[in-house]
């Protein structure tokens, strides 16, 4: 049977995962009866709740006696490593683009790593069922963005077709609506090419991983050439060169959604190796006799990091299960396998780990994770990474779009020029403006928040890292002081009501608080101490007014990657699996005088 291998690539929300379950349905994996619901590829909690892909997925289906094994890849320029490794699986790649937007920054990202890496791009234009959108327009500006990316002539002959996946049709004429997406699954069988294995022995590189709680750990890569069979002795070459024998005790290959036992793998297939011992991404499976190492993965640097340290409240302990160090030095060390982005580097205090990442987003789904696994942990300020290059001091710069109603863009331009962008370009769509910056990495963080609210929660900002530049000086930070507990004890509705001219809380009246954490945000630039555990002295005299009802307005509450953008230097913000809290390093009023930043 042939077999081509596609990774489908594309923005974040341009219909990725939407398109894979369409194609499945249509090669009809599934009984008539099945129950199967939507985006079934995204099926761990965290991208079923927030509605993107964060990890890579493999399925197989079988289309006119010919396997095409699917990748589907995730959108954020945050998960651009998971990207860049799995397209080393791909012959050929379809571009996603979305008939109204057009190509967006992430699609230049994820393209770009394909066209590098001399991949076949088939174009497909999705959702033209939307109002205004223009896709003959997009299909010029996808050829446009090609040719400024460097590709090369066959490239650029890439053959599109049009249609909307959530519809259920594709077609080679956007105005003609077909009834399925085979106009689709016949391109690539016809542009996508077979691949071609080379004369040799067997090579395949290990582009990801995977878990089982009865075989350990399970190694995924494509076939480059040679035969693999069960049982069989292989050399492992590391990244380094050095080489270690190993066996493959059992062979898979994809089929479906699951994996199927096979006796032997060809070249061009993608399969799963059960049995290897201590192997990692960027490893060569070769010949035990000539071993021939592939070139590994290269994945691009960090550009920010986070502190990682114990909690250490006088709360610790209530909600999770590993709250000591050893237990986070080993949750980070098992991350660290298969996420190829993440660094982590250990301080001169053994409770305390500096973690590198692709932004806010890729860490705070590490540390989603790991609070729903029953983990406490206190997390620090995000820091960019600055460089010395030619002596002297970069940032990192991206390139940041904000898609905003027309209203309202005067007031967003403000802000990001504060924070030190540059504008690039402008330009109308409907009623809502495109507009794109160039603009310090450290001038995006808690910039989203501030954003939405002048926004009204219309704008949506997308942004890329583009390259390290000199520094540019300073940002301002938040303007508003922190409101800060005095005491240990439990929120009264009576000092809550009493404080509100003095800013907004972050607790709701009942719940229970501690000296030194942030319970609201100042009107003023300074911090201030409150104390919210006071109740009502009783007596029995009465004066007027005394009786009034409290009107508290509700708290605000955040989420994970906001707590971490709003926090400043001396905060940090706790971690439980059933709270996220903000409080001051020092919780102690002396000392955080005595350590003044």
């Amino acid at each position: 049977m042939d077999i081509k291998n596609i990774a489908i690539i594309a923005h974040v929300d341009h219909g990725k995962t939407t398109l894979v379950d369409k194609i499945m349905h249509h090669c009809s994996l599934f009984r008539e009866n099945e129950h199967t619901g939507d985006l079934i590829l995204d099926n761990n909690d965290l991208e079923r709740e927030r509605g993107i892909t964060i990890t890579s997925k493999n399925v197989s289906v079988v289309y006119k006696g010919t396997k095409i094994n699917i990748i589907d890849t995730p959108g954020h320029a945050d998960f651009g490593g998971e990207v860049e490794r799995v397209l080393n699986m791909a012959d050929g790649v379809l571009l996603l683009v979305d008939a109204f937007e057009g190509p967006m920054p992430q699609t230049r990202f994820v393209l770009q790593k394909a066209i590098s890496l001399g991949l076949k791009p088939c174009v497909v234009v999705n959702k033209v069922d939307k109002e205004n959108c223009t896709p003959d327009e997009v299909h010029e500006a996808v050829f446009d963005l090609m040719y400024e990316l460097g590709a090369e002539e066959w490239q650029l002959d890439f053959p599109t077709v049009y249609g909307s996946a959530k519809n259920n049709w594709m077609s080679d004429d956007w105005k003609d609506e077909t009834d399925n997406v085979e106009p689709l699954l016949d391109m690539v069988l016809e542009h996508i090419p077979l691949f071609k294995a080379e004369e040799g022995n067997v090579q395949m590189l290990i582009t990801s991983l995977d878990f089982s709680s009865f075989t350990g750990r399970i190694a995924i890569g494509r076939l480059h050439r040679g035969v693999l069979k069960e049982n069989m002795q292989i050399a492992l070459v590391k990244r380094d060169g050095s080489i270690v024998k190993s066996k493959i005790k059992e062979l898979h290959t994809f089929e479906g959604l699951g994996r199927k036992k096979v006796a032997e793998v060809k070249a061009g297939d993608i399969c799963a190796l059960v049995g290897l011992e201590g192997f990692e991404i960027g490893d060569s499976v070769c010949d035990v006799e000539n071993p021939e190492g592939l070139a590994t993965i290269a994945i691009d640097e960090p550009t920010m990091s986070m502190l990682f340290t114990i909690n250490d409240s006088p709360f610790f302990g209530k909600d999770g299960k590993f709250v000591t160090s050893r237990h986070i030095r080993e949750r980070l060390a098992k991350e660290l396998e298969k996420n190829l982005a993440l660094r982590v580097e250990t301080t001169n205090s053994a409770d305390k780990f500096m973690v590198f990442g692709r932004g806010v987003l890729h860490l705070s789904v590490l540390i989603e994770t790991m609070r729903r696994e029953g983990y406490e942990l206190q997390i620090g300020q995000p820091q960019v990474i600055i460089k010395e290059i030619d002596g002297k001091k970069c940032e990192p710069v991206e390139e940041l779009t904000i898609d905003l109603p027309e209203s309202v863009s005067g007031r967003a331009i403000d802000m990001v020029t504060i924070r030190k962008g540059e504008m690039q370009s402008m330009e109308a769509k409907g009623e809502r403006m495109i507009c794109t910056f160039i603009v310090p990495s450290r001038g995006i963080i808690g910039l989203r928040n501030q954003l939405l609210t002048a926004t009204a929660g219309e704008a949506i900002m997308t942004h890329r890292f583009l390259e390290y530049q000199p520094l540019k000086g300073g940002i301002p930070e938040r303007l508003n002081g922190s409101l800060v507990s005095m005491d240990n004890g439990s929120a009264i509705p009576y000092s809550i009501d009493k404080l509100q001219d003095r800013g907004s809380f972050f607790v709701n009246p009942g719940e229970s608080i501690y000296e030194g954490q942030v319970i609201g945000e100042n009107t003023r630039r300074d911090d201030m101490v409150v104390n919210v555990t006071k109740t009502k002295k009783m007596s029995n005299v009465r004066s007027s007014g005394a009786d009034d009802k409290a009107k508290i307005v509700p708290a605000i509450k955040f989420s994970l990657e906001e707590a971490l953008e709003y926090i400043q230097k001396d905060e940090y913000v706790e971690v439980t699996p059933k709270h996220i809290r903000l409080r001051k390093i020092y919780l102690k009023e002396v000392d955080r005088k005595r350590n003044k930043f």
